[in-house]
């Protein structure tokens, strides 16, 4: 600092700083202006700044910001050598340390601008470097900004760039940290102590840190995010980042700096919480991967390990294990276990190689192990980590022979098959070394053919590791031969000269310090004493917590060691090799030794021996040793002297082996026998097997310690059996099988353990073993029951039960292969033994029974082969009480869903097997009686409940509720098949055999069975999924209509409903007097209402038919041996009895107190009571309730309307609808007013309902065709029934007459307002094309024309009646025909209005009698106006005809207006004394209105001819003209209409034909149109006639107003003459010929007025 510091340095600073602005002024004068003067300012500012201060640097350092101003504004301009210039000024402020916080921030963001345009990528690494080491201001987000700056630019596209500022980042994270380690050396004098969060380690606040702290604490946990890819908190703005340089940056902080987290809580949280996670994290591909696996066999491919990921983790972990041990012990063994599974077989070479190089690393630090052995393999329940690392090694060793490395040569058998002689080393001398005739091997191992040369790899107590070091490779590498062989032999060696060296160390000391302790407590010092002898205590625990750690450490590592090391003595073929060994294996031993540990020092012995000694030779000494400490038995078998090693001896049992070097365990030593033995093997074996057949004459003590002795060695082999795929030692188990075979006669003493410890061997994980562990046992049970045993097996069932249990007991094992075993000795014992099982069946139908669905196709099946075997042959034979087992099992395959042929076959034995129960029924009854008081004898003595299913039933019922209960399980299976086949099943047992069971179980059938089913089905189909199934496994397809769960389960539900109906239907007489029929009765309902109210076409159609069934709508098929005479009272449908006789009987079995009886009681005179009325009436109600639930619920149109919105079908609506008549007939008595309402908003709603598009075709007729669909008809059929009840009904009844009328004319309205289905559009099928509608409209018109006819005939019969007369019917027809006819034209259909018509002159042809004879009563008062609008309406109609119309059409139509006028001349003019006034007077001026055709002036001169309805207008007239004359005055007011009428006709007539006049005039020369001319000839008619008229009449009927107004058309008419139309003047000359009359003297006109 002080170079920087010196006035020199200063001045020198001070010159470069101006002349560096300068240079940036001359460089911008040009370009940026700006620029320019900034510098220039600058230069000012600086030598004001030295002129005024003494401390120059200082005040720079305040002022810096301005200083730095003109330069940052220099890299702005982004011109090379501008920013050249300024950054190299830059990094000279800094390196004087003139720089401030916020100058330092600017500058940071100026380079940040920089990378961000690429611009001179190396000058801004330097410049970051300069001013992050030169000085401490740089904090917080400045900093973060700075190193992602660093970061940004290793991910660019320049290689120099990228290393450079690789390099920069390691360099930046470095002086991170070393400014947290400055940052405490400067606070350790004066540091607080930190308070101890006791118990609360994750300290994750950062605020206690200082500021340099905190900034390495941010970046170390970016560190950790980035490393695992998620987003950094405080290094904002990165925008790529590699694993493998995040994994370099934290292995470095973590072995440059431990100190930091081993001081700081906050780091060591980290430590704990982000890196150890994360490192496990990015283990998991290396776990889960398997060389070789293929990945479809795995459901998701596996990622594979990558070489730099997985090494750098690896140096992360070393240094971890390294430096914070203590910090970390938990991530440490699970660590260790990855490093462990590392060195498998299936793992990677590569992979294996470096997790090899990381264990070297351990094991060249003892004290490491030494904790490991404290901190794992001392504790309870831990891992033994140590035991497992050394266990590790010596597999892995193990296994670098069995699967030779691939890409080896093959010069392995080169060497060792080398027969000619030549100088080869082979297995054989395995501890010598074959040098001769100058030929000098490479240093090498070999064993079995495979050849692994030994590479010099590091020097002895170093682990430097090769691939660990491998940084730049990206691929993994190939390792060389031997490498792996090599470090792991090295590993082997360090791990026992560390392990002894230490101990031995410390063993030392603690000699020493014992013997300085005695000396000092035998010195005759009193005082002391005391505090001696609490020393030498303390030293005592001491020692002995040492010395349990040495002898743990010993005995976890000596096993593994052993083994390993004589592998590789045996294979090593190089003196220098074969030493090291030796030697290891000494130093163990002494150690060994002075611990005390005597077991493993004779192992460690004996091997070295071994090694030293000739093969035969070595064996031979060693069986002489043993034997002499044994106690011996001999026997001489046919003259061979045998030596038994007598089992009771306390000493270890040495146990031979032939074969491969195993693991070994320290039960024993284990010897490993070489291949010149192999010659004697047929000799031994021979001996053996003859001594195991001598185990007959040995006594029964002795037969137990051999039988002991032969699973204590089967145990040792099983041990090593285990986690090795060699071929496991099979002697014991062979022995096991021969020794049993021998003794079958005496099996009992033996049987327990031979078959316990052969069960154990069938759960062995090793194939060969638990196989051989199978067929031993298997064969055993078979021989057992094949032996001739004395007394026979049929008399001592102990021993059966005895020799099947270990059949039952493979029933817990997973093994399929074990229970493909098992289940193949149950076929073979059945066969040979099926007949005289006896109480042993229940064990043999367990094991077929305990197949699990999980277990597999072929196990299923054979087991399943097993039961058709059992059904089939031996059900006879079996105990009774076997037979629910039969059935248990038989319904357990129908639930396994591997095979759907298995569980379709399996209902069918379920039938077979309730056929068998049919046929013997009443043996299997009498036996299962005796069975259940014999039991229940025993339940009372012990003082127990009995407890069986079903339990009030008699045992046979329960057997048969077993059956049912297990079908009713398969009919909510989940496949379809399966369910359907159960159901079908399940209701023919019940309809074939239902006839056996008490009367009393049917209760239980019908709760437990029937309805538990119904409700499962229920909820299951509800709950289906309407996902689309493709198709159905494999190729088949499914067809549109079971192509959801939902599709299908509907099927099922249908199937059971139906079934169960069926059986309420044919079983009634059985059912009815039960007790709580009503309430059954009510649930069954609610489930049809429930099935007919889903949404679902199939089902709720199928529920109306069984709704049908159970109200014996639809007569049941009749069986063919049904009683003759059916029952008569009370019983309003013949009821059906079921099939008594068996189809297989001769004779019929018929069971007490059953239908036996009833048939007996039904055939004799007294017929049955079945039910009481009331009872029966309550059902049909609650039927009645039902249906209109349905009925109500089922049309009730949905609030909103989308694709999936369910709309009844017209079958369901019509099936309903036809249900009503048939359930009236039972409830009319109590029928309703309130009921007929429900009833009329059921069936409006009914057929309001359209349909879909899809079923039109086949539902609608063609527009054309006036036909009703089969719900219509269905809809009035009930309306019908329901009149001719009322009919002949009583009177209360007859009130619902006025209800009917508005229900049909409800209907009526249809024909051209079709109903409103809730806010549904619908389209008209007439203008619809049928896939363009979601639904169609159906066409109401036939229908409502149907309703009119049957209103008309309704009225026809009941016009008089009370009701209808009170209630208004006859104004409601009115009202209702009055849209048709004031429609007219506009109809939908043509039909209507004319039906209408007719209907109404009909109606009113009745009615009006009957509305004259109530005249006084007022009740028909407001019908007259109403009857008078729909007049107006339909003779002055304002719809125009069709332009279509044909004449005869329109001439036609004419008639009927004409019959409306003749009906008004009869039927109400005549009457009008005793009708209202104002109807007469609108009558009147209809007619005036009808009598002129000014009204049709609409037409064009085409139409005229056909249009004017003069016929009409004739009638009109002449109706009007009568009335005005009839002669037969009774009534002042009849002769008001006549006055009325004529007045107004003359006023008419003057009104024409001033109107004709004036259009002549206008018209000149032009004809006027055809109407008016017309017109003008019939007025001239209508005065000629009126004259006439009036001539006729009595003259005191003429008023003379009336006379005036006829004199006064005279002279109108006379202005006629000068018109030109030829018809005109001819109808004008008849008009005026008649005013000759009038010309009289005055005198007698006047009396004329006056009378």
């Amino acid at each position: 600092m002080s170079g920087t510091n010196s006035p020199e340095a200063v001045k020198k600073l001070l010159e470069n700083m101006q002349s560096d602005l300068r240079a940036l002024s001359l460089e911008c004068k040009k370009k940026f202006p700006p620029v320019k003067e900034a510098a220039e300012s600058g230069i000012i500012k600086v030598k004001t700044i030295a002129a005024r201060n003494t401390e120059i640097l200082a005040a720079l350092k305040e002022n810096s910001s301005e200083v730095v101003q003109p330069f940052l504004m220099g890299c702005g301009t982004k011109e090379p050598k501008i920013t050249q210039l300024c950054l190299a000024a830059i990094q000279r402020l800094m390196s004087h340390e003139v720089v401030s916080e916020t100058a330092a921030g600017n500058i940071i963001n100026m380079l940040w601008q920089l990378m961000e345009n690429s611009l001179e990528e190396l000058k801004l690494l330097q410049t970051v470097l300069v001013l992050l080491t030169t000085n401490t201001v740089v904090h917080d987000e400045a900093l973060s900004k700075a190193i992602v700056l660093c970061f940004r630019l290793h991910f660019t596209k320049d290689n120099i760039t990228n290393n450079t500022a690789a390099a920069t980042v390691r360099q930046v994270v470095t002086v991170v940290f070393e400014r947290m380690v400055a940052e405490d050396e400067r606070h350790r004098d004066i540091i607080e102590q930190p308070v101890l969060v006791q118990g609360n380690s994750n300290r994750r606040c950062v605020s206690t840190l200082k500021p340099c702290a905190k900034d390495a604490y941010m970046l170390f946990q970016d560190l950790c995010q980035l490393v695992n890819a998620d987003a950094p908190y405080w290094l904002v703005g990165m925008t790529e980042m590699t694993r493998t340089f995040g994994l370099e940056l934290l292995e470095s902080v973590l072995n440059d700096f431990p100190q930091v987290f081993l001081q700081h809580q906050e780091f060591s949280f980290l430590l704990k919480e982000r890196v150890c996670p994360l490192v496990i994290k990015l283990f998991s591909p290396n776990i889960k991967f398997r060389q070789g696996s293929s990945s479809s066999s795995s459901p998701a491919p596996v990622e594979k390990p990558y070489f730099p990921i997985c090494m750098r983790l690896l140096r992360v972990v070393s240094v971890l294990i390294k430096q914070f041990y203590s910090l970390l012990v938990t991530e440490c063994e699970i660590f260790l276990s990855l490093l462990v599974k590392f060195l498998d077989a299936d793992k990677p070479q590569w992979l294996r190689a470096v997790a090899v190089e990381s264990i070297h690393r351990l094991c060249v630090q003892p004290q490491l192990l030494r904790s490991f052995c404290q901190s794992y393999d001392m504790k309870q329940h831990s891992t033994k980590v140590f035991r497992d690392i050394v266990n590790a090694l010596g597999s892995f060793i193990q296994s670098l022979f069995l699967v030779p490395p691939t890409g080896n040569p093959a010069t392995t058998n080169q060497a060792g098959n080398n027969n000619s002689g030549g100088p080869v080393s082979t297995p054989a001398n395995s501890g010598m070394l074959g040098i001769g005739g100058g030929v000098t091997l490479l240093p090498a191992f070999e064993y079995r053919g495979t050849w692994i040369p030994i590479l010099t790899i590091t020097v002895q107590g170093s682990a430097k590791a090769t691939y660990l070091e491998m940084l730049d490779k990206v691929e993994p590498p190939t390792i060389p031969e031997g490498y792996a062989m090599s470090v792991a032999f090295h590993c082997l060696l360090d791990l026992v000269r560390g392990i002894t060296s230490m101990i031995e160390g410390e063993l030392g000391e603690v000699e020493t310090e014992c013997q300085t302790t005695t000396e000092a407590a035998s010195s005759p010092t009193q005082s002391s004493e005391r505090q001696e002898s609490q020393s030498t205590s303390d030293q005592m625990d001491k020692e002995i917590v040492s010395r349990a750690v040495w002898e743990e450490m010993v005995n976890a590592c000596w096993c593994g060691l052993l083994a390993a090391l004589s592998l590789l003595l045996d294979a090593s073929t190089d003196e220098a090799a074969t030493e090291n060994i030796l030697k290891a294996e000494l130093t163990m031993a002494a150690l060994c030794g002075r611990l005390g540990l005597v077991t493993s020092r004779d192992a460690f012995i004996t091997a070295i021996c071994k090694g030293s000694l000739p093969p035969h030779y070595a064996l031979t000494v060693l069986n002489t040793t043993t034997a002499a400490t044994l106690s011996n038995k001999s026997y001489s078998i046919q003259g061979q002297s045998v030596m038994m090693i007598s089992p009771s001896s306390e000493s270890h049992q040495q146990v031979v082996a032939v074969g491969q070097p195993l693991a070994v365990q320290p039960q024993g030593t284990v010897m490993v026998l070489t291949t010149a033995v192999m010659t004697d093997l047929p000799v031994i074996s021979n001996i053996l097997s003859r001594l195991f057949e001598s185990s007959q004459y040995l006594d029964d003590v002795s037969l137990h310690h051999l039988i002991n002795a032969l699973c204590s060695l089967s145990l040792e082999a099983m041990d090593m059996a285990y986690g090795n795929n060699k071929e496991p030692s099979l002697f014991a188990v062979a022995k096991l099988l021969e020794t049993g075979l021998v003794n079958m006669h005496r099996i009992e003493i033996l049987w327990r353990p031979l078959t316990g410890h052969l069960l154990e061997v069938c759960q062995h994980p090793n194939s060969r073993m638990r196989e051989w562990g199978a067929e031993a046992l298997t064969s055993l049970i078979k021989a057992g029951l094949t032996f001739s045993h004395d007394p026979p097996l049929s008399q001592n069932q102990r021993l059966q039960l005895l020799l099947l249990n270990p059949l039952k007991e493979m029933s817990s094992i997973n093994h399929p292969d074990i229970r493909l075993k098992q289940l193949e000795c149950v076929l073979q014992i059945l066969q040979s033994q099926g007949d005289s099982l006896g109480p042993g069946w229940p064990l043999v139908l367990g094991v077929m029974g305990a197949i699990r669905n999980d277990q597999g196709e072929s196990l299923i099946r054979t087991a399943f082969q097993c039961l058709q075997l059992v059904v089939t042959d031996f059900l006879p034979t079996m105990p009774c009480t076997c037979l629910q087992i039969v059935v248990d099992v038989a319904g357990s395959f129908g639930l396994h869903n591997q095979e759907l042929n298995i569980s379709l076959t399996s209902i069918g034995l379920l039938w077979n097997i309730s056929d068998y129960f049919f046929q013997r029924g009443e043996t299997i009854e009498k036996e299962l009686n005796k069975e259940e008081a014999a039991q229940q004898k025993q339940a009372e003595e012990k003082g127990v409940v009995l407890n069986r299913p079903f339990h009030p039933a008699p045992p046979f019922d329960c057997l048969w509720l077993c059956l049912y209960a297990k079908l009713g399980e398969l009919c909510v299976d989940p496949r379809p098949a399966v369910r359907k086949s159960a159901g079908q099943t399940l209701f023919s047992t019940i309809g074939a055999h239902g006839t056996l069971l008490q009367h009393s179980t049917w209760h239980t059938v019908i709760w437990k069975v029937l309805f538990h089913l119904l409700d499962r089905v229920r909820e299951s189909s509800t709950t289906a999924d309407k996902e689309k199934i493709e198709s159905g496994g494999g190729n088949i397809l499914i067809h549109h209509s079971r192509d959801t769960a939902e599709k299908q389960w509907a099927e099922t539900w249908v199937l059971t409903l139906a079934g169960v109906a069926r059986i309420f239907n044919t079983r009634r007489y059985l059912l009815q007097p039960l007790g709580d029929f009503s309430r059954a009765w009510d649930v069954l309902l609610d489930h049809i209402q429930s099935a007919a109210l889903s949404k679902n076409n199939e089902v709720s159609l199928a529920a109306l038919k069984s709704f049908q069934e159970i109200l014996q709508i639809v007569s049941p098929v009749r069986d063919s041996d049904k009683p003759e005479t059916p029952p008569a009272v009370n019983v309003p449908v013949p009821v059906l009895l079921g099939s008594i006789s068996g189809p297989g009987l001769s004779r019929p079995f018929v069971r007490t107190d059953s239908i036996g009886e009833k048939l007996g009681r039904y055939n004799s005179s007294e017929p049955p009571i079945v039910t009481d009325e009331l009872e029966d009436l309550n059902l049909w109600w609650a039927a009645w309730n039902t249906w209109y639930r349905i009925g109500s619920e089922s049309t009730k149109p949905p609030v909103t309307f989308d694709k999936l919105t369910f709309i009844p079908s017209q079958p369901f609506l019509t099936a309903l609808t036809q249900i009503f008549p048939a359930l009236y007939q039972h409830i009319k008595a109590g029928f309703s007013m309130g009921d007929l309402q429900k009833l009329g908003v059921t069936l409006h709603s009914a057929v309001s309902v359209p349909i879909s598009s899809d079923a039109s075709p086949f539902i609608l007729p063609s527009y054309t065709e006036a036909v009703l669909t089969s719900l219509q008809e269905a809809v009035l059929t009930a309306l019908d029934v329901l009149q001719k009840a009322i009919c002949v009904g009583p009177e209360n009844m007859q009130i619902m007459y006025p209800a009917i009328f508005d229900q049909l004319l409800a209907f009526v309205e249809f024909s051209c307002k079709p109903p409103q289905y809730g806010q549904l559009e619908t389209k008209h099928i007439a203008n619809a094309k049928y896939n363009q509608a979601e639904w169609v409209a159906l066409n109401y018109v036939p229908f409502a024309e149907r309703s009119l006819e049957v209103v008309v005939d309704l009225y026809q019969k009941t016009a008089c009646h009370k009701a209808v007369v009170n209630e208004k019917v006859l104004q409601n027809i009115i009202k209702t025909l009055r849209v048709p006819l004031s429609l007219k034209y506009s109809c939908p259909s043509e039909s209507t209005w004319k039906l209408a018509v007719s209907s109404l002159l009909k109606v009113l042809s009745i009615g009006l009698p009957v509305a004259r004879q109530h005249a006084s009563s007022g009740k028909f008062d407001s019908m007259w106006p109403e009857l008078a609008n729909t007049f107006e309406d339909f003779l002055f109609t304002k719809s125009i005809p069709p332009d279509n119309l044909s004449i005869q059409e329109f001439q036609r139509n004419e008639s009927i207006d004409v019959e409306v006028v003749q009906l008004i001349s009869t039927e109400i003019l005549p009457y009008a004394n005793f009708i209202p006034k104002e109807f007469v007077g609108q009558i009147m001026t209809m007619l005036n209105k009808g009598s002129i055709h000014s009204q049709s002036s609409s037409f064009t001169e085409a139409e005229i001819d056909i249009r004017l309805r003069e016929e009409f207008s004739k009638m009109c007239f002449e109706t009007l003209l009568q009335f005005s004359f009839s002669n037969k005055v009774t009534t002042p007011q009849e002769g008001y209409i006549s006055r009325m009428a004529l007045s107004v006709l003359l006023k008419r007539s003057q009104d024409v034909l001033h109107r004709y006049i004036e259009d002549e005039r206008l018209s000149g020369k032009c004809p006027l149109p055809r109407q008016q001319v017309t017109e003008i000839i019939f007025v001239l008619k209508a005065v000629s006639t009126l004259i006439d008229s009036l001539k006729k009449t009595q003259p005191e009927n003429v008023d003379g107003n009336t006379w005036a107004q006829v004199i006064a058309l005279y002279p109108t008419l006379v202005e006629c003459i000068t018109c030109s139309s030829a018809e005109v003047c001819s109808a004008l000359k008849e008009a005026l010929v008649p005013f000759k009359d009038f010309m009289q003297p005055p005198a007698s006109k006047v009396q004329n007025g006056e009378s």
